[in-house]
């Protein structure tokens, strides 16, 4: 065979393939980014920066998410007051009593894991659970626990608990408490038989409720800085420091142990990238995690808070308030707000979604400034006034997609 022959042959594969990995990476269609939900979230982030310097608030972390695009994920700030260390989106933070979202998806996922049902009786797992009547108590379920209706008068033995004392003591305790309702009947908040969450869940696995968020949530989600111990946030390189004090004048705290007992109450930690993750299975994101269906079972209005909404009267759209399963649940005609606050040991964090827009924001801060409860309206007015515009140009996109 002769030299020509045979380099024609080693090119003819060539002719033939007439589209090459690098031509079909060319002509791939990029998906354009929604200008107006670009210009919505640089405007929300100028004005949360606003509100930071005007409530002097040391430290704290900003997570916006939509779809399952994360819009803005930052740090700002500082670690300390009068420091120089700034807060990064991997800067640790307690989160207080976002805990309790923590918690009840917990639940859900054992629940679809067929370890739980929701009707199941408390007294079945923790038989040291006992109230004044004794029926009640043995009805009582966890539906009731963790929709904050058990017929406890609000905040019982919350002292305890703050005190360090194991929460299965505390629940043998509880008999001497008088009820304020049957089961089911009145909201009333709770941290103590609210944590009671976290027995039944290592009583049915057999696991401690450390291993059980680790093995089910933290990992899945691969979060590097949540937590659910106190040894964990002090030895943590990367910590925001809490405070107390006020109007800019704000000292360092000593971090507590509280709540480290009581952790579906009060003992999580985390960054705001952690939160992050955490948003987009709020938001279904995850179903590989938790379905939508059982998400939808607990963001289900359970009870209505009545008289303690009284934080939400400044908040547009937000006609009425009930509780769910370990999650608050804000509604008006047209819409559904997911929400929760957190405070604890000088940390103070917020959380919201929006299912209907698949939207959700995080604030986390390292000291109890207003930055939290200014932020949240804040974001859901603006976010009102932009929706027609975000809308109209997804479904501009959406026509021209479909010609």
């Amino acid at each position: 065979m002769n030299r020509f022959l045979l380099t024609f042959i080693l090119l003819l594969p060539l002719f033939f393939n007439c589209s090459t990995p690098e031509k079909e990476k060319k002509t791939k269609k990029e998906i354009p980014q929604n200008p107006h939900l670009q210009r919505f979230t640089k405007d929300y982030v100028k004005q949360f920066k606003t509100i930071l310097k005007e409530t002097n608030t040391p430290g704290a972390g900003l997570v916006i998410v939509k779809d399952e695009q994360i819009l803005h994920l930052s740090g700002y700030g500082t670690k300390a007051a009068l420091s120089n260390d700034s807060v990064d989106v991997h800067t640790v933070f307690r989160i207080g009593s976002l805990s309790k979202g923590f918690a009840s998806i917990l639940a859900g996922i054992m629940v679809e894991q067929g370890a739980l049902k929701w009707t199941d009786k408390v007294q079945h797992y923790v038989p040291e659970f006992v109230l004044k009547d004794e029926a009640q108590a043995k009805r009582v379920n966890l539906i009731h626990l963790l929709s904050q209706s058990s017929g406890l008068p609000y905040h019982a033995y919350t002292n305890l608990v703050e005190a360090g004392q194991d929460i299965r003591n505390i629940a043998s305790q509880l008999k001497s408490v008088k009820l304020i309702s049957k089961e089911g009947e009145i909201y009333a908040y709770q941290n103590a038989a609210y944590s009671l969450i976290g027995t039944v869940l290592e009583e049915v696995t057999k696991k401690s409720l450390s291993q059980i968020f680790k093995k089910e949530l933290f990992q899945p989600l691969n979060t590097h800085n949540t937590s659910t111990d106190y040894n964990s946030l002090v030895n943590e390189d990367n910590l925001a420091l809490p405070h107390s004090g006020g109007n800019g004048n704000w000292r360092n705290r000593k971090i507590s142990k509280k709540y480290y007992n009581a952790i579906p109450a009060g003992g999580v930690n985390a960054s705001i990238a952690d939160m992050g993750e955490w948003l987009q299975l709020l938001l279904g994101n995850r179903p590989d995690i938790i379905s939508q269906k059982t998400l939808n079972e607990i963001f289900e209005p359970r009870i209505n808070t009545r008289n303690r909404n009284r934080y939400f009267r400044n908040w547009p759209m937000v006609e009425k308030a009930h509780y769910g399963l370990g999650w608050r649940i804000l509604t008006n005609e047209l819409d559904t707000f997911i929400y929760h606050g957190g405070f604890v040991n000088g940390y103070r964090g917020e959380i919201l979604i929006d299912p209907k827009e698949k939207l959700g924001i995080c604030v986390l801060a390292n000291a109890p400034s207003k930055l939290p409860k200014r932020s949240m309206p804040a974001f859901l007015k603006m976010y009102a006034t932009r929706k027609d515009s975000i809308h109209a140009w997804e479904d501009r996109q959406a026509l021209v997609g479909g010609q």
